[in-house]
């Protein structure tokens, strides 16, 4: 599924946009829309977790300075493909991302990798999601789809990445997406 070149000697994966969404208020999932904006620095234009500064509201009553790493929210779409196999029904935006993709394990992805979006937008990544209990609200009992422990005690999140926005433009859904590797050492995503 994903397809390998080199660009100036860093591997990349070409992919892409299967749909986008936001929503100016604080709720869990975010409805669906035929476009978004994405503002260097900020995030996605009109959308509640925009900002240079943390703006989900958990780390907000905790620090209200922190920068925001959490701009912009992606999860990969065989997600919902393997979620449906257990018997849970999740649809794009229902998990509170911004941009749904497909054929790029986003999970897989070191910190600070590039996506190149559409035309313009690039954003670079931060962090995994870290799940909470609202998934729960969605269906009983998905939480357990989103973060487990392996019998080794390794805790897997598999509720999508997070990232900052570095140029911005219009995503749409068809969009390609290619995923620039960071050069050097590359470091496995953690909890942001």
């Amino acid at each position: 599924m994903d397809h390998r070149e080199t660009t100036a000697g860093q591997d990349a994966v070409t992919a892409r946009v299967v749909s986008v969404s936001r929503d100016e208020g604080h709720r869990f999932s975010k409805p669906r829309v035929e476009e978004i904006r994405l503002i260097e620095g900020w995030g996605v234009e009109g959308d509640a977790h925009a900002g240079t500064t943390v703006q989900h509201l958990s780390r907000v009553a905790r620090d209200p300075h922190q920068p925001n790493l959490r701009q912009v929210h992606l999860v990969h779409s065989e997600l919902f493909d393997e979620v449906r196999r257990n018997g849970y029904d999740v649809e794009p935006g229902q998990l509170g991302e911004n941009i749904t993709t497909a054929g790029l394990d986003l999970l897989a992805l070191p910190t600070g990798t590039v996506l190149h979006i559409g035309e313009s937008a690039s954003i670079r990544l931060t962090g995994l999601r870290n799940p909470c209990e609202q998934i729960n609200g969605l269906a009983p009992r998905l939480m357990k789809e989103m973060v487990f422990r392996l019998p080794d005690g390794t805790v897997v999140r598999k509720a999508g990445v997070m990232s900052v926005v570095l140029t911005g433009g219009i995503v749409r859904p068809g969009d390609a997406v290619r995923a620039e590797l960071p050069s050097g050492e590359q470091t496995a995503m953690e909890p942001v």
